[in-house]
């Protein structure tokens, strides 16, 4: 089919050649053969009368007009997707429907396990896609490769739809048989210990980690980086290292491992997380019907 004398099957091969940069890259993705995608390409650049990509050096990179095709082009492929895989008729008892939801493994723990457990029970054919939030999560909500994100509100993308679900405040964990840890933790002491921190280059430092390079830059003693949340609790026991973690992550901790939970001695920031989704899933029958859920399991937290 052509509309205004282009072909728009070409409209996917435009898509993953901007994505991709790369004639190879964008053949494997859609699976088809690399002279078949050289044929796109030649056909694309016959029409917008522009090279699209060109070698620089050993790269590839995108001309001007390439540039400004990007987000246009993938903003009518989402809205293409959204349109063709929204169900009017949506009905959880039967939906096989499978979301993508990006989220630090603290807020898996600490809320999404129970949304997971509740939708089995009303809508068991429904699945999850559960990704570890990194650098790459924005970008990956922009392309529409996600349903959703929950994550700090400091990342927040204004031009999406967005809500706070919850907040928690920060406490700091110790070994419970440390002999050097006491409940009346003064700044200095606690600047002075070491420190066990969560972050990764994928992934970036924790909204609390910026915020202390911010206020005190490289004052504390950072002593262990982890690139598993999980494993920041375990990976003070038998230590005299400390932690700084959301205090509803602290006590579930404590009913498995010989942890000490201590209010911090400083004024630590309130940590808001936020629901956020793209702006063409928002009327989505499905999409909203799983956000009630998500808001449905927020009411049912403990207090922080």
């Amino acid at each position: 089919m052509r509309y205004r004398h282009l072909d728009l099957n070409l409209l996917l091969a435009l898509d993953t050649l901007l994505a991709e940069r790369s004639v190879t890259r964008a053949a494997a993705k859609l699976n088809v053969t690399q002279p078949a995608m050289s044929g796109s390409l030649a056909r694309l650049r016959d029409y917008f009368e522009d090279a699209l990509i060109v070698q620089v050096g050993r790269t590839m990179e995108l001309t001007p007009l390439a540039e400004a095709l990007v987000a246009p082009i993938r903003d009518i492929m989402t809205r293409i997707d959204a349109a063709i895989s929204t169900d009017p008729q949506f009905e959880p008892a039967t939906s096989k429907r499978r979301f993508s939801i990006t989220a630090s493994d603290y807020v898996v723990r600490v809320l999404l396990l129970d949304v997971m457990r509740q939708v089995h029970r009303v809508a068991p054919s429904v699945t999850f896609d559960i990704h570890q939030t990194t650098v790459k999560s924005p970008a990956e909500l922009e392309a529409g490769e996600l349903d959703m994100m929950i994550f700090p509100e400091i990342d927040v993308l204004e031009e999406h739809p967005h809500e706070p679900i919850f907040e928690d405040s920060y406490v700091v964990i110790g070994w419970r048989d440390s002999e050097t840890l006491r409940d009346d933790l003064t700044f200095d002491e606690f600047m002075g210990m070491g420190h066990v921190v969560f972050g990764s280059e994928q992934q970036g430092a924790t909204y609390l980690d910026r915020w202390f390079l911010k206020q005190y830059g490289d004052a504390r003693r950072v002593e262990v980086w982890v690139h598993n949340f999980a494993l920041v609790a375990h990976t003070v026991i038998g230590t005299d290292r400390i932690a700084t973690v959301p205090s509803r992550f602290a006590t579930e901790m404590t009913k498995y491992l010989p942890l000490r939970i201590l209010q911090p001695p400083l004024q630590l920031p309130r940590l808001i997380e936020v629901l956020q989704w793209p702006s063409h899933r928002d009327v989505e029958p499905a999409h909203r019907w799983l956000r009630d859920q998500i808001r449905a399991a927020t009411a049912r937290l403990p207090p922080a």
